[in-house]
């Protein structure tokens, strides 16, 4: 029977009191000016404006979601970065761009 008196006299405070939110305080974002890697600006800096073929992809959910979170995260458009990679890929890989001439020879026989 207490244990009623006393929800009862609970209820009877609030109802007293006015409703008023609970203040919170926004949080300040960082004053300090974000570092940006250097691979971003390289991305950043590849030049795009005469690529015009376009390629289908597909990638899984995982990698989808990450290139959209980087472009979030620092504005680079998804494009830009994969033709980047693409390019640094080839670079680095030349085999693959013998195997690709050595089939376009062997293509026309």
């Amino acid at each position: 029977m207490n244990e009623i008196k006393t929800l009862a006299d609970q209820l009877r405070s609030r109802m007293a009191k006015p409703d008023t939110p609970e203040v919170v305080k926004p949080k300040k974002k960082s004053t300090k000016p974000a570092i940006t890697p250097p691979i971003v600006e390289l991305i950043r800096g590849y030049d795009i404006k005469d690529h015009d073929s376009m390629v289908h992809v597909r990638f899984d959910r995982q990698t989808a979601q990450m290139l959209h979170h980087f472009k979030m995260a620092t504005g680079v458009e998804v494009t830009r970065l994969i033709s980047y990679s693409v390019a640094q890929l080839l670079e680095r890989h030349p085999e693959i761009k013998f195997i690709i001439k050595e089939h376009l020879e062997n293509f026309g026989l």
